[in-house]
Protein backbone atom coordinates (compact mmCIF):
# COMPACT_ATOMS: atom_id res chain seq x y z
CA UNK A 1 0.00 0.00 0.00
CA UNK A 2 1.33 3.73 -0.51
CA UNK A 3 0.38 7.06 0.51
CA UNK A 4 0.74 10.27 -0.49
CA UNK A 5 0.63 13.43 2.17
CA UNK A 6 1.84 16.36 1.77
CA UNK A 7 3.81 18.20 5.02
CA UNK A 8 3.19 22.27 5.10
CA UNK A 9 5.38 24.65 6.16
CA UNK A 10 4.40 26.83 9.17
CA UNK A 11 5.29 30.32 10.16
CA UNK A 12 5.36 32.21 13.53
CA UNK A 13 2.84 35.59 13.13
CA UNK A 14 4.22 36.24 16.41
CA UNK A 15 6.77 35.25 18.67
CA UNK A 16 6.95 35.50 22.25
CA UNK A 17 9.28 33.39 25.41
CA UNK A 18 8.15 33.32 28.76
CA UNK A 19 10.59 32.03 31.47
CA UNK A 20 11.97 28.74 31.69
CA UNK A 21 9.75 26.05 33.35
CA UNK A 22 10.76 22.94 35.67
CA UNK A 23 11.58 21.12 33.02
CA UNK A 24 14.01 23.34 31.34
CA UNK A 25 12.17 24.24 28.54
CA UNK A 26 11.02 27.88 27.53
CA UNK A 27 7.39 28.78 28.02
CA UNK A 28 6.45 29.75 24.79
CA UNK A 29 3.24 32.09 23.35
CA UNK A 30 3.15 32.16 19.20
CA UNK A 31 0.40 32.53 16.77
CA UNK A 32 1.19 30.37 14.08
CA UNK A 33 0.35 29.73 10.55
CA UNK A 34 0.12 27.37 8.37
CA UNK A 35 1.54 28.23 4.25
CA UNK A 36 1.27 26.51 0.94
CA UNK A 37 5.00 25.77 0.43
CA UNK A 38 5.07 22.09 1.51
CA UNK A 39 6.90 18.68 1.73
CA UNK A 40 5.78 15.58 0.01
CA UNK A 41 5.77 11.93 1.48
CA UNK A 42 5.39 8.93 0.18
CA UNK A 43 4.81 6.11 2.86
CA UNK A 44 4.78 2.87 1.25
CA UNK A 45 4.46 -0.67 3.41
CA UNK A 46 7.07 -2.52 3.77
CA UNK A 47 7.63 -6.75 4.71
CA UNK A 48 10.78 -6.39 6.72
CA UNK A 49 9.52 -4.66 9.95
CA UNK A 50 11.91 -1.93 9.63
CA UNK A 51 11.13 1.86 9.29
CA UNK A 52 13.33 4.17 7.83
CA UNK A 53 13.34 7.39 4.61
CA UNK A 54 14.58 8.54 2.18
CA UNK A 55 14.84 11.89 0.85
CA UNK A 56 15.94 14.14 -2.22
CA UNK A 57 18.59 15.51 0.46
CA UNK A 58 21.73 13.59 0.98
CA UNK A 59 22.07 14.76 4.35
CA UNK A 60 18.36 14.32 5.93
CA UNK A 61 18.84 10.74 8.17
CA UNK A 62 17.05 8.03 7.14
CA UNK A 63 16.47 6.76 10.97
CA UNK A 64 14.73 7.88 13.88
CA UNK A 65 16.91 10.89 14.07
CA UNK A 66 14.49 11.78 11.30
CA UNK A 67 11.19 12.44 13.19
CA UNK A 68 9.08 11.21 10.42
CA UNK A 69 10.35 8.32 11.28
CA UNK A 70 9.78 8.63 14.95
CA UNK A 71 6.50 9.60 14.38
CA UNK A 72 5.98 6.44 12.64
CA UNK A 73 6.96 4.58 15.46
CA UNK A 74 5.07 6.35 18.05
CA UNK A 75 1.51 5.94 15.72
CA UNK A 76 2.19 2.17 15.19
CA UNK A 77 2.96 1.25 18.57
CA UNK A 78 -0.60 3.10 20.32
CA UNK A 79 -1.97 2.06 17.27
CA UNK A 80 -1.05 -1.64 18.14
CA UNK A 81 0.74 -1.99 14.49
CA UNK A 82 4.13 -2.55 15.85
CA UNK A 83 6.20 -4.66 13.47
CA UNK A 84 4.82 -3.23 10.21
CA UNK A 85 7.32 -2.00 7.88
CA UNK A 86 7.50 1.43 6.20
CA UNK A 87 9.57 3.50 3.71
CA UNK A 88 9.09 7.24 4.04
CA UNK A 89 9.82 8.87 0.87
CA UNK A 90 10.53 12.90 1.13
CA UNK A 91 10.62 15.27 -1.14
CA UNK A 92 12.07 18.38 0.68
CA UNK A 93 10.54 21.48 -0.62
CA UNK A 94 11.08 23.68 2.67
CA UNK A 95 14.52 24.54 3.52
CA UNK A 96 16.32 23.35 6.46
CA UNK A 97 17.19 25.03 9.19
CA UNK A 98 14.56 28.00 8.31
CA UNK A 99 12.54 27.97 11.54
CA UNK A 100 9.55 26.47 9.36
CA UNK A 101 9.08 23.44 11.14
CA UNK A 102 10.04 21.14 7.96
CA UNK A 103 10.95 18.20 9.87
CA UNK A 104 8.23 18.74 12.26
CA UNK A 105 5.37 18.90 9.44
CA UNK A 106 7.17 15.85 8.05
CA UNK A 107 6.13 13.90 10.82
CA UNK A 108 2.61 15.31 11.36
CA UNK A 109 1.91 14.14 7.72
CA UNK A 110 3.78 10.80 8.53
CA UNK A 111 0.79 10.57 11.70
CA UNK A 112 -2.35 12.03 9.40
CA UNK A 113 -1.42 9.66 7.12
CA UNK A 114 -0.71 6.58 8.93
CA UNK A 115 -4.32 7.88 10.95
CA UNK A 116 -6.29 7.35 7.71
CA UNK A 117 -4.42 3.88 6.29
CA UNK A 118 -5.68 2.47 9.56
CA UNK A 119 -8.99 3.95 9.17
CA UNK A 120 -9.13 6.97 11.36
CA UNK A 121 -8.02 5.07 14.34
CA UNK A 122 -7.27 8.36 16.32
CA UNK A 123 -8.89 12.39 16.69
CA UNK A 124 -7.57 15.23 15.63
CA UNK A 125 -6.62 16.02 19.59
CA UNK A 126 -5.37 12.37 20.14
CA UNK A 127 -2.87 12.73 17.09
CA UNK A 128 -1.75 15.85 18.78
CA UNK A 129 -1.29 14.34 21.99
CA UNK A 130 0.49 11.52 20.20
CA UNK A 131 2.97 14.21 18.70
CA UNK A 132 4.08 15.68 22.03
CA UNK A 133 5.86 11.83 21.89
CA UNK A 134 7.80 13.07 18.52
CA UNK A 135 8.39 17.04 19.08
CA UNK A 136 7.35 20.37 20.37
CA UNK A 137 5.94 21.77 16.75
CA UNK A 138 4.84 18.48 16.01
CA UNK A 139 1.21 18.89 17.42
CA UNK A 140 0.26 22.29 15.91
CA UNK A 141 1.46 21.05 12.07
CA UNK A 142 -1.45 17.69 12.73
CA UNK A 143 -3.70 20.09 12.25
CA UNK A 144 -2.15 23.78 11.27
CA UNK A 145 -4.31 26.91 9.92
CA UNK A 146 -4.29 29.51 12.50
CA UNK A 147 -3.42 28.93 15.80
CA UNK A 148 -2.35 30.19 19.53
CA UNK A 149 0.65 27.72 20.90
CA UNK A 150 1.81 27.91 24.62
CA UNK A 151 3.55 25.86 26.43
CA UNK A 152 6.04 23.82 24.87
CA UNK A 153 3.76 24.43 21.67
CA UNK A 154 1.65 21.66 22.35
CA UNK A 155 -0.99 23.92 23.75
CA UNK A 156 -2.81 25.17 21.02
CA UNK A 157 -6.37 27.44 20.65
CA UNK A 158 -7.67 27.69 16.97
CA UNK A 159 -7.88 31.35 15.64
CA UNK A 160 -10.14 33.07 13.02
CA UNK A 161 -8.38 32.63 9.56
CA UNK A 162 -5.34 34.59 8.40
CA UNK A 163 -6.91 37.61 5.56
CA UNK A 164 -6.49 36.08 1.88
CA UNK A 165 -2.82 37.32 1.43
CA UNK A 166 0.89 36.49 -0.50
CA UNK A 167 3.65 35.59 1.23
CA UNK A 168 7.45 35.80 0.46
CA UNK A 169 9.42 33.87 2.31
CA UNK A 170 13.21 34.03 2.06
CA UNK A 171 16.28 31.75 3.54
CA UNK A 172 19.41 33.20 3.83
CA UNK A 173 22.31 31.11 3.25
CA UNK A 174 22.94 30.30 6.95
CA UNK A 175 21.17 28.75 9.16
CA UNK A 176 20.83 29.71 13.26
CA UNK A 177 21.08 27.37 15.94
CA UNK A 178 17.93 27.25 18.42
CA UNK A 179 20.02 26.41 21.35
CA UNK A 180 22.31 28.93 21.05
CA UNK A 181 19.27 31.84 20.57
CA UNK A 182 18.30 30.24 23.25
CA UNK A 183 21.35 30.55 25.55
CA UNK A 184 21.60 34.33 24.15
CA UNK A 185 18.23 35.35 25.10
CA UNK A 186 18.40 33.87 28.71
CA UNK A 187 21.69 36.25 29.28
CA UNK A 188 20.14 39.47 28.08
CA UNK A 189 16.60 40.61 29.34
CA UNK A 190 13.35 41.37 26.47
CA UNK A 191 13.30 44.60 25.85
CA UNK A 192 9.79 44.09 23.77
CA UNK A 193 7.29 42.08 23.85
CA UNK A 194 4.68 41.22 20.77
CA UNK A 195 1.48 42.89 21.26
CA UNK A 196 -0.36 39.44 21.12
CA UNK A 197 -3.68 40.44 22.42
CA UNK A 198 -3.64 42.96 19.36
CA UNK A 199 -2.80 39.91 16.85
CA UNK A 200 -5.72 37.91 18.45
CA UNK A 201 -8.34 40.83 17.56
CA UNK A 202 -6.79 41.58 14.68
CA UNK A 203 -7.13 37.98 13.13
CA UNK A 204 -11.31 38.43 14.69
CA UNK A 205 -11.87 41.60 12.50
CA UNK A 206 -10.06 40.48 9.76
CA UNK A 207 -7.94 43.39 9.66
CA UNK A 208 -4.96 42.15 7.40
CA UNK A 209 -2.58 45.81 8.08
CA UNK A 210 -3.69 45.70 11.44
CA UNK A 211 -2.07 42.50 12.15
CA UNK A 212 1.00 43.29 10.24
CA UNK A 213 1.79 46.01 12.17
CA UNK A 214 1.76 44.09 15.21
CA UNK A 215 4.17 40.77 13.70
CA UNK A 216 7.37 40.62 16.67
CA UNK A 217 9.70 38.13 17.11
CA UNK A 218 12.24 38.22 20.10
CA UNK A 219 14.39 36.66 18.47
CA UNK A 220 15.30 39.57 16.19
CA UNK A 221 16.87 41.56 19.40
CA UNK A 222 19.01 38.82 20.20
CA UNK A 223 22.80 40.04 20.02
CA UNK A 224 24.06 38.23 16.61
CA UNK A 225 25.36 39.75 13.87
CA UNK A 226 23.52 37.56 11.40
CA UNK A 227 20.55 39.83 12.65
CA UNK A 228 21.49 42.34 10.21
CA UNK A 229 20.88 40.06 7.09
CA UNK A 230 17.78 39.10 8.55
CA UNK A 231 16.68 43.08 8.70
CA UNK A 232 17.94 43.86 5.17
CA UNK A 233 15.74 41.15 4.17
CA UNK A 234 12.97 42.77 5.80
CA UNK A 235 13.97 46.35 4.19
CA UNK A 236 13.70 44.61 0.86
CA UNK A 237 10.60 43.17 1.75
CA UNK A 238 9.16 46.39 2.87
CA UNK A 239 10.43 48.42 0.49
CA UNK A 240 8.66 45.72 -2.41
CA UNK A 241 5.25 46.59 -0.65
CA UNK A 242 4.92 44.03 2.29
CA UNK A 243 2.67 45.12 5.33
CA UNK A 244 5.03 43.98 7.43
CA UNK A 245 8.20 41.55 7.61
CA UNK A 246 9.55 39.08 10.55
CA UNK A 247 12.13 36.38 11.00
CA UNK A 248 9.87 32.87 11.52
CA UNK A 249 11.09 30.75 14.17
CA UNK A 250 14.53 30.89 15.42
CA UNK A 251 15.44 31.80 11.91
CA UNK A 252 16.88 32.13 9.76
CA UNK A 253 13.90 32.73 7.33
CA UNK A 254 11.68 35.60 6.44
CA UNK A 255 8.56 36.32 5.69
CA UNK A 256 6.33 39.82 4.33
CA UNK A 257 2.90 39.37 3.96
CA UNK A 258 1.35 41.09 0.92
CA UNK A 259 -1.65 41.95 -0.72
CA UNK A 260 -0.66 42.44 -4.37
CA UNK A 261 0.75 39.28 -6.08
CA UNK A 262 2.09 40.96 -8.50
CA UNK A 263 4.72 42.75 -5.79
CA UNK A 264 5.23 39.70 -3.73
CA UNK A 265 6.09 37.56 -7.42
CA UNK A 266 8.75 40.84 -8.13
CA UNK A 267 10.30 40.70 -4.11
CA UNK A 268 10.48 37.37 -4.68
CA UNK A 269 12.17 37.38 -8.33
CA UNK A 270 14.88 39.72 -7.30
CA UNK A 271 15.78 38.22 -3.25
CA UNK A 272 16.32 34.87 -5.28
CA UNK A 273 19.08 36.64 -7.04
CA UNK A 274 20.85 37.52 -3.83
CA UNK A 275 19.65 34.84 -1.11
CA UNK A 276 19.52 30.97 -1.10
CA UNK A 277 15.49 30.79 -1.39
CA UNK A 278 12.43 32.56 -2.13
CA UNK A 279 9.15 31.79 -3.02
CA UNK A 280 5.75 33.10 -3.07
CA UNK A 281 3.12 31.29 -0.69
CA UNK A 282 -0.40 31.90 0.73
CA UNK A 283 -2.35 30.79 3.59
CA UNK A 284 -3.41 27.51 4.78
CA UNK A 285 -6.42 26.40 6.48
CA UNK A 286 -6.95 23.56 9.54
CA UNK A 287 -6.35 20.27 8.02
CA UNK A 288 -8.70 18.37 10.13
CA UNK A 289 -12.34 19.99 10.08
CA UNK A 290 -13.05 18.57 13.29
CA UNK A 291 -11.11 19.72 16.95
Amino acid sequence: MELQEKAYAKLNLSLDVGGKRADGYHEMNMVMQTVSLCDELQISTTDDGTLRARSNLRFIPSDERNLAVKAARVFLEAAGEGGQGLLITLRKNIPVGAGMAGGSSDAAAVLRALNRMYGDRFSCAELEKLSEQVGSDVAFCVAGGTALARGRGEILEPLPPLPDCRIVICKPEFSISTPELFRKLDSAPLRHHPDTAGILEALRQGDLRALCRRMYNVFEDVGDRRMRTVAQIKSRMLDHGALGAIMTGTGSAVFGIFTDEAAAETAARELRQEYRFACVASPVGRLFDEY
